[in-house]
């Protein structure tokens, strides 16, 4: 019970007594700097040094004695760990050195006499030289020690540092400190031509990123650290695409922020991520506008267990909401978050509330009693092999779903309606893309509808989804005219619940084989950040009835990525993990089409947003689709459903039918 105070407080006797120490070492080194500067300056004679010398020495010796140790205090000289001493140290010796100088000088000659000049030079120096050894003297034999070990003790593991600056060199003594590590760096890299050939703490810079694999051959390198952190994204890649061609362990030093703070250390080095190697720069958007946009008001997230939900309830929480509310069917995910929301905001004003947005009672009492006046609507079915079996929960939760979200939040006058949506509703070719291109069709029709006063049509359909749900009162007509739908579309997102990246890490755990459904799929993709930088940002710039869509550079193909993650786990493609080609998934296209495609593209302020405008539809016609697909529906009736998603989304076409073409990939895109 008293176990850890017994050993604190060992700790500080330790401390106590090595202070004192050095304490007393120091009385002794001040005052035997400056006797032996005068013993010096008369020929090593102490008979020889004159009375008029030898009393002003005797007098202020304890004078300065104790003025040193305060000075040394100030300085911090007794509060170091002298086995890491370094440059810091090393300038407050100098630093004390100086100051202490001055007071001798001052305080002898103006109080007692003044002495040779060369007293005062060789006193500083001796007395610099005698306070700078003892402090680096234990790390000086701590290497030494360490050196010799590192010569008896067994095997080492092999590393390079690519990276030879600041966070380089700090990652570098990180390794010779930390002796449980069993590492020891041997080369290091870096494309600055004037460091090749010079030594950094006795290892040699052997070359640039051209040299890494042939000194990894040369030295038997099996680990690499890379201490690069203001490097480009792009360069970055460059980099990472040599490294994980020579099989061996990759550290990464992800940002700039551990150097900034001066506390980079091994324990900051983590795995390479896959995104490492798209060698894009992420999207960063402007969002000081979020922040006043959200301060203060009452926010709902649906679905915002999820991959996207989450990660936008975290951005919201940041940005001092009214109150945040988390609306989720998945109880595990909503309390996981909100624990972490908790104890990250402990002033946020969070509710946390478990249903279905299918659930038209549920949704509307949320509605009446939170008032939220921003809805971001993440609640989805989102993969496709399912949808594609389920075509009937696909509608039900993705478009009925949407329907009913949107038309509580009409009747309650929110300010802004947010959807999610995926750049597999372009042209799509499974149940899912078509379900979200509905959703789409959904928040613009509610839009026009409002504009043009015609809720009446709304309200109708929406008592034929669900009667106990009564028509909106007239005196909220108000609210509900300025209510703004708007949609965000993006692609696929590396990290997200259900997608490639924890499936390839899965199976390369397992020792594969990693399965790809065709070797020329492709994808775009983003980080979950980007994505829910992308929400918010929409939430800003919507004024009705837009869809937002994200210029995400160029397409990746799977199976690279695939390969790539192998690599960069330590094991060869195909030799330690198989690669297994399945056959694309039902609902499945080859290529996804650049979300930048459509027609009709309008620019924003922002260059990597744009409005995308999607072909007219008839807003009565489709009102009247929809009811014969909620009937289809909760029928169960399939093959009813799939016929008329086919003619309320005149772009769909199933894959099935498709097989075999190449679907919207312009040809300069593969390059």
């Amino acid at each position: 019970m008293n176990r850890k105070p017994v050993k604190k407080n060992f700790k500080l006797e330790h401390w106590m007594i090595i202070a004192a120490c050095l304490v007393i070492y120091d009385m002794i080194a001040v005052t035997a700097s400056y006797f032996l500067a005068l013993w010096l300056r008369f020929d090593t004679r102490f008979s020889a040094i004159p009375e008029e010398y030898l009393t002003p020495f005797r007098r202020f010796a304890p004078i300065y004695m104790i003025l040193c140790i305060l000075i040394f205090w100030a300085l911090r000289l007794y509060k170091s760990i002298w086995r890491f001493a370094s440059f810091n140290e090393l300038m407050r010796c100098i630093l004390s050195s100086i100051l202490t100088s001055i007071v001798q000088i001052i305080g002898i000659t103006a109080f007692f006499k003044r002495m040779p000049i060369s007293y005062y030079f060789i006193g500083m120096v001796l007395q610099f030289g005698f306070i700078t050894f003892i402090r680096f003297s234990y790390r000086f034999l701590l290497l030494l020690k360490g050196t010799s070990s590192e010569q008896t003790e067994g095997e080492v593991t092999h590393c390079m540092l690519i990276g030879a600056g600041n966070a380089g060199q700090m990652i570098l003594r990180d390794i010779r400190n930390a002796r449980e590590l069993r590492e020891k760096v041997f080369c290091i890299i870096d494309d600055n031509p004037n460091k090749w050939h010079r030594y950094v703490e006795g290892i040699p810079v052997v070359g640039g990123r051209d040299d890494i694999l042939l000194n990894v051959k040369e030295y038997k390198i099996t680990k690499i650290y890379i201490a690069i952190p203001t490097a480009t994204a792009e360069s970055r890649r460059d980099i990472l695409n040599i490294c994980k061609d020579t099989g061996c362990e990759l550290k990464n030093l992800p940002g700039m922020f551990q150097l900034a703070s001066g506390e980079v250390s091994i324990k900051d080095m983590k795995d390479v991520a896959i995104e490492d190697l798209l060698g894009r720069e992420p999207v960063k958007l402007d969002l000081a506008p979020v922040f006043d946009f959200l301060h203060g008001k009452t926010v709902l997230v649906t679905g915002g267990g999820g991959s996207i939900g989450s990660e936008l309830c975290r951005q919201i929480s940041a940005h001092d909401p009214k109150e945040l509310i988390i609306f989720d069917i998945y109880e595990n995910n909503a309390y996981e978050l909100q624990n972490e929301l908790k104890n990250k905001y402990p002033d946020l004003n969070l509710t946390v509330l478990i249903g279905s947005v299918r659930d038209s009672s549920r949704l509307q009492s949320v509605f009446e009693k939170y008032r939220p006046q921003v809805v971001y609507h993440a609640a989805a079915h989102k993969h496709v092999p399912l949808m594609e079996d389920n075509p009937c929960e696909a509608i039900k939760n993705n478009a009925i779903g949407t329907y009913k979200t949107a038309y509580a939040a009409m009747k309650n006058g929110c300010e802004n309606f947010i959807l999610i949506s995926t750049d597999k509703a372009v042209n799509p070719t499974n149940v899912m893309g078509a379900s979200k291109r509905i959703c789409e069709m959904i928040i613009q029709t509610f839009d026009k509808m409002i504009r043009e006063h015609r809720e009446s049509e709304l309200n109708e359909l929406s008592s034929h989804i669900d009667s106990g749900l009564a028509a909106p009162a007239e005196e909220s007509s108000a609210f509900r005219a300025s209510t703004k739908y708007c949609a965000v579309r993006f692609g696929n997102v590396l990290g997200s619940n259900g997608s490639v990246v924890p499936l390839f890490r899965k199976q390369i755990a397992e020792g594969g084989p990693v399965t790809v459904t065709h070797p020329d799929i492709v994808r775009y993709f983003m980080t979950i950040p980007e994505a829910v930088s992308l929400v918010l940002q929409a939430g800003v710039m919507g004024k009705g009835s837009e869809i937002f869509v994200l210029d995400m550079g160029s397409p990746v193909k799977i199976d690279s990525l695939a390969r790539n993650l192998i690599k960069l786990s330590g094991f060869k493609p195909d030799v330690d993990i198989k690669i297994e080609y399945t056959g694309l998934r039902p609902g499945e296209k080859l290529y996804e089409e650049k979300l930048m495609a459509e027609e009709g593209i309008r620019t924003t302020s922002n260059h990597l947003i744009s409005i995308g405008m999607p072909i007219a539809y008839d807003n009565e016609l489709f009102l009247g689709q929809l009811k014969e697909l909620m009937t289809a529906a909760y029928g169960e009736d399939e093959e009813e459903i799939i016929r008329l998603v086919k003619e309320t989304v005149t772009t769909y076409h199933p894959a099935e039918e498709e097989r075999g073409k190449v679907i919207g990939f312009p040809e300069k895109e593969g390059a």
